[in-house]
């Protein structure tokens, strides 16, 4: 009882940004005993934390509103970066009896797709943002519950406006929405004043228009003789198809049809399926082009010797069945060691200081349905093969199942990308800021290389390893040092077992 208090109102705290609360609630004896550290580790603890945001009872109502006291549930904020969600679906319908913990929907972040659950018991009176609403600004009010089943009639009509924004109680004037309304009936005056004058043709009359308004008009789906052009003549530019796709111009009919025929330009184009782009690939592009752009990036390479490692993981793994070793395994622990001997790698650049950190908390790049994730293993240096073996696969496992929590994968120190299963021989990955490397295992091979005694050659099973830096960070010579320690775990792997 005493925990379940402790995280209600750490939770609580963090929910009103009261730092000096959350860490008096870190101190809690049942919240680690001093430190948050085996608080983390506490799934209840953590899902505390996760849900700290989530939304309390509210007794706020706008002005002449008419309704029973209620609770407004808003897209929650369920990462630190995420700024937007998807509802990918809701678990409950109107006028269902929910219970405190209850999974109400299941969110879609920048990160993961979460669940959503309830504070509270209570009804779910309104869905305002039903499923597949994307791009749901956090903040955003997506539902209604009440505690008594008798008032879930009365939000029947319930809309966004008739609840006041956070924003609005706070800082918006009483006279703003009064204010903003001749602005909003003057708008659809302004839109015709500002379309284009268009010059009348007739059905049958040859189309004059320039290549580019072509492309485009072709790239949207609409026939050519379907805009009206502004230009000299009538000819149609490009900001005249842009205007027609802003007014929902119907698109050609399918290939084939009369009206799909009326411009051969489409000819010119394959035919092509345009698919949404999920709120993960979204950020996963918006970070790695920030990364490029904005971080200084240099790459190391050697080849690892692997013959030590097979050698090694054979006798591991003779008799099992289940919870075999794997090579990035190998590589998981390798790097650790790595960074505890050449601790600059294991640093984030910070603008006026470079942060060296004291674990490794390796970020393992795992591939998904919904994008790339990147869960993470605290403090590998301290786990045993079998270990990092049991955390990589149950990682692997939440990311694939999309169970994986912002606890799951914020604040890795190092990552590494392998892509040896696919048969890649060597490639360099892109840096993943904060961090300053990440590593990237090729397939291993076989190669004819001079025995170390000079005395002739010998087959060998090679694998190449890329070390991609942020220069700000990492120097040369460093980043090599890093490698060759990295290198020598590998080719003697008892040593990194010590």
């Amino acid at each position: 009882m005493a925990f379940r208090h402790a995280t209600r109102r750490l939770a609580a705290a963090v929910a009103r940004t009261d730092t000096t609360a959350a860490r008096a609630i870190c101190a809690h004896p049942f919240a680690g005993g001093g430190s948050c550290a085996l608080a983390r580790d506490n799934a209840s603890f953590r899902a505390a934390v996760a849900s700290a945001r989530a939304p309390r009872w509210s007794r706020s109502f706008a002005a002449g509103a008419d309704y029973p006291p209620y609770q407004e549930i808003t897209m929650p904020a369920l990462s630190p970066t995420m700024t937007q969600g998807n509802i990918a679906e809701w678990k409950v319908k109107e006028g269902d009896k929910v219970s405190a913990g209850d999974v109400l929907a299941d969110i879609e972040t920048d990160k993961a797709t979460m669940a959503l659950e309830s504070m509270e018991d209570g009804y779910v009176a309104k869905i305002l943002h039903g499923t597949g609403a994307s791009d749901v600004e956090v903040g955003t009010l997506v539902a209604i519950m009440v505690e008594d089943e008798g008032d879930v009639g009365k939000f029947g009509g319930f809309t966004v406006s008739a609840a006041a924004a956070p924003a609005a109680r706070t800082a918006t004037p009483a006279a703003a929405p009064a204010a903003a309304a001749p602005a909003a009936a003057a708008a659809p005056a302004a839109s015709a004043a500002s379309a284009p004058v268009s010059a009348p043709r007739h059905a049958g009359a040859r189309v004059f228009a320039t290549p580019k308004a072509r492309v485009m008009a072709a790239e949207a789906g609409i026939a050519i003789d379907q805009i009206d052009g502004s230009g000299p003549g009538g000819r149609i530019l490009m900001s005249d198809v842009s205007h027609a796709i802003a007014n929902g111009v119907a698109p050609r009919a399918a290939a084939g049809s009369a009206d799909g025929a009326a411009d051969g330009f489409a000819r010119f184009f394959p035919p092509y399926e345009d698919v949404s782009v999920t709120t993960i690939k979204k950020v996963t592009a918006a970070r790695l082009t920030e990364s490029k752009r904005t971080v200084p990036h240099f790459y190391l390479s050697v080849d690892v010797r692997m013959d030590q490692i097979v050698s090694a993981r054979a006798k591991l793994n003779a008799g099992k069945e289940k919870g075999k070793i794997s090579v990035n395994d190998f590589v998981v622990k390798a790097a650790a060691s790595a960074l505890k001997q050449v601790p600059d790698v294991n640093a984030s650049w910070m603008g006026d200081k470079i942060r060296v950190y004291k674990n490794a908390d390796i970020s393992v790049a795992v591939q998904t349905d919904a994008g790339l994730m990147v869960p993470i293993v605290r403090n590998a240096c301290g786990l045993g093969l079998s270990g990092i073996s049991s955390e990589v696969r149950a990682l692997a496992g939440k990311a694939k199942e999309g169970k994986l929590s912002p606890a799951d994968m914020i604040g890795g120190t190092f990552t590494i990308s392998n892509l040896g299963m696919f048969g890649i021989k060597q490639f360099a990955a892109i840096v993943n800021p904060p961090q300053a490397a990440i590593l990237a295992v090729g397939a291993a091979r076989k190669e004819v290389v001079k025995k170390a005694d000079g005395s002739g050659y010998e087959e060998a099973l090679l694998m190449s390893a890329t070390l991609s830096c942020d220069h700000r960070v990492v120097d040369g010579a460093v980043g090599a040092q890093w490698l060759g320690a990295f290198k020598a775990f590998m080719e003697d792997p008892v040593t990194m077992l010590l």
